[in-house]
């Protein structure tokens, strides 16, 4: 894998399907199905995950893609392959919030080594550089080329003095009743793969997630966070988080600054 082409090319992609996301979102009005799951799924989601589909496989046809919104035909994985969440967040889409983004990844033996996310809403862009270390890239955004990048670093954590971020929209009791093991400072919001750009950039130190996500979700927003220094780890044992599980469903998570102590579940 060329990981300069690769990064050019997703980088591209994200920015393209962040237009097609926005010229939807701000719209009079936008159609919302429910998929099998009982997800919502938008014109956004598809459009977006068309295009980027289109330009993964012209860029790179040799290359296993997988997708959210393409989930069901995939049943066979290797060991590198890409794989996509072209709208992460789309209930923040529907409820005009926001915290939503666009996910590309590379996975490579089980680890996403490059990624970006890109939130249009907020003009935030998160990637990889092709030597796997992360950036921000300062708005406004130019397809055709890169504007200025800042690289990004995880948090030196206190463990007396925690930043937590969490979900917008899957906050629940048992993620209270984790997140109440640490020594908080202060706790914020966000929705989708943004988590793990906040820890990431240094604007939190711990992110914990008890409850249901899939690969596509996550892959972008973990290859951000690994190339500023950070980890996810699964809940229960504290090991890695790996993919190219079969079903890709993950289990339960916890990304974080190296320096936080983890507390069992």
């Amino acid at each position: 894998m060329n990981y300069d082409e690769l990064i050019a090319v997703i980088r591209r992609l994200a920015l393209e399907a962040g237009d097609k996301i926005m010229e939807i979102y701000n719209s009079d009005d936008f159609d919302v199905k429910v998929k099998s799951d009982d997800s919502p799924v938008t014109a956004a989601d598809e459009a977006a995950d068309a295009l980027i589909s289109a330009g993964l496989r012209a860029a790179f046809p040799d290359v296993l893609l997988v997708t959210e919104e393409q989930s069901a035909s995939h049943a066979v994985k290797g060991d590198t392959f890409l794989i996509v969440d072209p709208l992460d967040g789309t209930k923040e889409f529907i409820n005009r919030r926001g915290d939503f983004t666009v996910n590309i990844a590379l996975v490579e033996n089980g680890v996403p080594t490059r990624g970006v996310v890109y939130a249009p809403a907020r003009d935030r862009m998160f990637y990889t550089l092709a030597d796997g270390t992360s950036v921000e890239e300062a708005a406004p955004f130019s397809a055709a080329e890169a504007g200025k990048v800042t690289p990004i670093r995880v948090a030196e954590s206190d463990n007396a003095a925690l930043m937590v971020v969490a979900s917008k929209s899957h906050r629940d009791q048992a993620t209270d009743d984790y997140i109440n093991k640490y020594n908080i400072k202060d706790m914020k919001s966000a929705g989708s793969s943004l988590k793990f750009c906040l820890v990431a950039t240094g604007e939190a130190d711990l992110y914990p997630r008890v409850g249901r996500t899939m690969e596509w979700d996550t892959a972008a927003g973990h290859a951000v966070l690994g190339g500023a220094g950070g980890r996810v780890v699964r809940f229960d044992d504290h090991a890695p988080l790996v993919y190219g599980k079969d079903g890709f469903a993950n289990p339960f998570f916890i990304a974080c600054a190296p320096a936080v102590d983890l507390k069992k579940a």
